[in-house]
């Protein structure tokens, strides 16, 4: 089940940080937002430099429990890092899909239908799901 965005932890002394972060942005994240933006893949709603718990994701996607996540130069040598980073959004039920920073620059087109295989697999699973399953957490019942 996908938690709702109310239920993860926030912590607003990244504020700053994520707006810093979301105008900044690199190469990479740039050219990756400008097509994820406006729900042009799949109608599918991301925003950028999202702060859960103590951590700021690059992208998320509330509706499916996405994180993506570009790595550059900044995770060289921060694997562990970057591993309880994963377990902790994990461990709220969010999928955390990592793409190398080269991979969006060289071939962007590649990128994004691995990402959109992604996403075609997560909204089959949702749409077996039963609607009071879906509807459960929207409700607060659960």
């Amino acid at each position: 089940m996908v938690p709702h965005w109310r239920d993860l932890p926030f912590n607003p002394k990244l504020k700053g940080r994520a707006r810093e972060l979301r105008k900044a942005g690199n190469l990479a994240e740039i050219l990756m937002w400008h097509r994820l933006r406006r729900k042009q893949l799949l109608g599918v709603n991301f925003i950028r430099q999202k702060i859960i718990g103590n951590y700021i994701v690059d992208f998320y996607c509330k509706e499916l429990g996405i994180v993506l996540e570009i790595d550059g130069a900044s995770h060289i040598n921060r694997e562990e890092y970057d591993r309880e980073r994963d377990a902790f959004l994990e461990g709220f039920g969010l999928i955390v899909i990592r793409v190398c920073d080269v991979e969006v620059r060289v071939n962007l087109s590649a990128t994004i239908q691995k990402l959109t295989q992604h996403i075609l697999t997560l909204k089959k699973k949702r749409q077996r799901q039963s609607p009071l399953e879906r509807g459960a957490r929207r409700a607060g019942c659960g």
